[in-house]
């Protein structure tokens, strides 16, 4: 997978610049850090350490735009110097914005669209103008430069390492942690390091190149499952896509691939595509959204098959249609009795029931309404299958809630389009039943289903089994300060973190609100803390950009065992018991019961 970064805004003069440390671009320590923890998270801080280089950068690279101006004051049709400008402008433009100095990335931006628009000759004014100009944006640069320094200076705290988890490894304890490799390439060092420490804590092996040179080395000896790279490069406005492109043909197959940009036009967002992106994000890029993107392109799809129960006294046209959806890839089983139905439902949990219209002793129509009598199944799909071709009887059979009705002899193609229709119809409403809205985890009442049928399972196999509770720290006060839209990328974080890390056979659900529920099954007890305990580490090093700045946000969580309470409310209160004792002893911990 690729990502590309792209820009430009139409120019305009200088604006007059304010300091953007008097305003919401740059987060100052406030009353959420004191609640959450002394100082920032180390994630924070490292960030805080790549802003500075970046600052303390811009003297040199400023001098370095000068001189381009002035080998321009010579030759005015110098090709190479004016490169140079629109990739410096370029640069600033992107990784200010992206370190939250908006008002450094919107002067840069004006300069670099003031660079491309006279290249594409739409100015009339004099090339001494078009110079003056120029410089104009270098001084206003230099100047918020120095502020930014100076205040910088004065508030960044001491840095700390950030050990974000290198996916696909598994744990002393052989808890393995899914992950996949992503290659990132943007010759923007700062902005690398950034983005990859991102991806690494949300379980993703981020692995960074500077140029397309090594990024191409590297794919044809080990492809990865995703490339994420900026567009443009020393060589060139769209090297990037042309790197993806070559890359792509050279080794036959396409690799996922995402574009990071600073452009909204149509042509950048067409060559992105003809050079086989997937996706298209502008810079600075949302992590939670880019995590979304990734997920999508490199998750294998592993849809179960439709599971069909067929009900038809012949046992040879039922077992015929059987065969049919069976060669369309679904699990059918057969019942000649209908006297059995109720039991074959709780056993089998079909998707669809197909049924014949007329059989001895129960007819199509009275076992379809007993069907419906019973909550579980008010919403299961039943098509009858059958001879009759009154128009009214059908419609009859119709009233009491089937959803199909074929008449017999049916076409295969018919069968198979109208059990599969019908089926996935069910599939997705068992999902909006049994799935969160907002995070799509399992809700409350299912995951506690799950965890009683994991309990029974445990018990029959003398298996291990954990339950953990999950709650974010004074997560009010997040809603409060940045708003509740901002409070509900808090808990997609959170809920990606979980399902990153933990393996398949682990439950997550959300259990109302910004608490989680997590079943971890043939873990002991002490592993499992310990594995709640990296999460908790690695949830706290993310950061999250809002109006009001940037921030962090940590968890509290409660570990009970099967071993010591043994049935589904006692194990539940036990872990409810540890997190509010995790609470209590200050938060941002996890205790056992």
């Amino acid at each position: 997978m690729i990502l590309c970064m792209m820009g430009g805004e139409i120019p305009s003069p200088p604006v007059p610049w304010t300091s953007p440390f008097g305003s919401s671009t740059v987060k100052q320590p406030g009353k959420l850090d004191d609640l959450m923890g002394k100082g920032l998270s180390s994630v924070q801080e490292r960030i805080n350490r790549l802003r500075a280089g970046f600052v303390d950068q811009l003297p040199e690279r400023i001098a370095q735009a000068r001189g381009s101006v002035e080998t321009l004051k010579r030759r005015p049709d110098d090709p190479g110097a004016r490169e140079e400008l629109h990739r410096f402008f370029h640069g600033i433009k992107g990784t200010g914005r992206s370190f939250g100095l908006k008002e450094l990335g919107v002067v840069a931006a004006q300069g670099e669209a003031w660079v491309t628009r006279h290249d594409a000759g739409e100015d009339a004014m004099s090339p001494e103008a078009w110079l003056e100009q120029l410089e104009e944006y270098l001084n206003l640069l230099s100047s918020m430069a120095g502020e930014i320094g100076n205040t910088q200076r004065q508030t960044l705290p001491p840095a700390l390492e950030c050990q974000c988890p290198v996916a696909g490894e598994s744990d002393e304890d052989g808890l393995e942690r899914r992950g996949r490799v992503v290659y990132v390439c943007d010759d923007d060092k700062l902005m690398l390091d950034q983005l990859s420490m991102q991806l690494r804590c949300f379980g993703f092996k981020a692995v960074t190149f500077v140029d397309t040179r090594s990024l191409r080395n590297a794919v044809m000896n080990h492809p990865p499952d995703a490339v994420i790279m900026d567009i443009m490069f020393p060589s060139g406005h769209d090297a990037g896509t042309e790197a993806v492109f070559a890359l792509q043909q050279e080794i036959g197959r396409e690799i996922p691939t995402i574009f990071l940009s600073s452009r909204t036009d149509f042509s950048a967002r067409l060559d992105a595509v003809r050079a086989g992106g997937d996706a298209y994000f502008l810079k600075p890029a949302r992590t939670l959204e880019l995590v979304s993107s990734l997920d999508e392109l490199t998750t294998p799809r592993q849809t179960d098959p439709f599971r069909i129960l067929v009900v038809d006294d012949e046992p040879e046209i039922g077992a015929y249609h059987a065969l049919i959806l069976e060669g369309a890839g679904m699990v059918t089983r057969c019942l000649h009795d209908p006297g059995r139905i109720l039991e074959e439902l709780r056993e089998f949990r079909s998707d669809l029931v197909l049924m014949d219209m007329y059989m001895p002793a129960c007819n199509g129509r009275d076992l379809a309404r007993l069907i419906r009598q019973i909550p579980d199944y008010v919403g299961l799909p039943i098509v009858f299958l059958s001879g009759e071709t009154d128009r009214k009887k059908q419609d009859s059979a119709m009233r009491i809630g089937a959803e199909g009705f074929l008449t017999k002899p049916v076409q295969p193609a018919d069968l198979i389009t109208a059990v599969a229709v019908r089926a996935e119809r069910m599939r997705t409403l068992r999902s909006l039943m049994t799935r969160d809205s907002l995070t799509g985890l399992f809700n409350h009442t299912t995951t506690s289903q799950l965890l009683d049928n994991a309990i029974a399972s445990a018990q029959r196999t003398d298996a291990t089994l954990c339950f953990s509770m999950i709650d974010i720290d004074h997560f009010k006060l997040v809603n409060d300060t940045h708003g509740h839209p901002m409070g509900d990328q808090v808990i997609m974080a959170l809920s990606r973190v979980l399902q990153q890390r933990l393996r398949n056979s682990d439950v997550v659900g959300r259990y109302g609100g910004e608490e989680f529920a997590v079943i971890l099954q043939d873990v002991s007890l002490e592993r499992a803390a310990r594995l709640i305990d990296d999460l908790r580490l690695d949830f706290g090093k993310l950061v999250f950009q809002s109006a009001q700045g940037s921030f962090s946000c940590t968890f509290s969580a409660g570990v009970a065992s099967l071993t010591q309470h043994s049935c589904l409310e006692t194990l539940r209160e036990a872990a409810d018991r540890a997190l509010y004792l995790a609470k209590h002893h200050g938060r941002n911990r996890v205790e056992v019961d």
